[in-house]
């Protein structure tokens, strides 16, 4: 899937302080400059580059995630298409932000695995904590429908300060403040969506837990990101997966 539309802007070179723009699309069958981040240090999933799309499988209920960027970008916005193509059990689509090491923040259409209490079906999430512990904030936690099989899906996050902004195909779902309700104990709670206060900083990722889906057209835009995929990634001590250990293969 390929909707990237270069438009000659030559009026804006002058100007330094436009944002700058990552771009992956997957077209050079490279994955340089990308780390897997599985949860709680399960076994790594597949990412194969195919057809320039990213084909990813996680086949039980860890969060699989690839990451890129660097520890000190600020405010940005992240963006890409996916398709999920089969569902192998309850599991989650997640776009991620502020990633530093095995932090950070993220929200996913997901069916829990457990559920302790009445809300049960599909939702939408958006956390803050360890991949690699048990326990989250949770800053948003709402019924949704699940992103549709074999339909490719614009998702769309936004961070800026302790703000965050989601959205779905260009819809907004829900920002830093909006009113929703979580239910505990039987209880319907009226709450806010909480802010980004331990996650300041960090790179991006994208992922999935108990499906296979194609990713495509990773855009990350933002003053302290730099222009096109050609910049220095930022180690990451606590990633489970280095390059070496992934499962990459380049397709036709």
């Amino acid at each position: 899937m390929k909707f990237i539309c270069i438009v000659p802007v030559l009026f804006l070179l002058p100007f330094s302080g436009w944002s700058g723009t990552f771009l992956e699309t997957f077209d050079d069958k490279d994955l340089e400059g990308w780390q897997e981040l599985v949860q709680l240090k399960e076994a790594p999933g597949s990412w194969e580059i195919v057809n320039d799309e990213l084909h990813a499988v996680s086949l039980d209920p860890a969060m699989r995630l690839l990451t890129t960027g660097d520890e000190t970008w600020e405010d940005y916005t992240l963006e890409f298409d996916v398709k999920p193509e089969k569902k192998h059990g309850r599991g989650a689509i997640a776009i991620a932000a502020r990633v530093k090491g095995s932090v950070l923040f993220y929200c996913s259409f997901a069916d829990p695995v457990v559920l302790d209490d009445p809300l049960a079906g599909s939702l939408l999430s958006c956390v803050t904590g360890d991949l690699h512990d048990v326990e989250f904030v949770v800053l948003y936690f709402e019924p949704h429908p699940l992103l549709r099989l074999n339909k490719w899906a614009h998702l769309k996050l936004s961070v800026k300060g302790e703000n965050f902004t989601f959205s779905s195909n260009g819809e907004k779902i829900v920002e830093t403040g909006d009113d929703f309700a979580f239910v505990h104990g039987g209880k319907k709670i009226e709450v806010k969506a909480g802010k980004l206060t331990n996650v300041l900083t960090g790179g991006v990722g994208f992922g999935l837990a108990n499906y296979t889906a194609r990713f495509d057209n990773i855009t990350v835009t933002g003053d302290s990101v730099p222009n096109s995929g050609g910049f220095a990634v930022t180690p990451y001590g606590k990633l489970t997966t280095t390059w070496g250990n992934l499962k990459l293969t380049a397709g036709r």
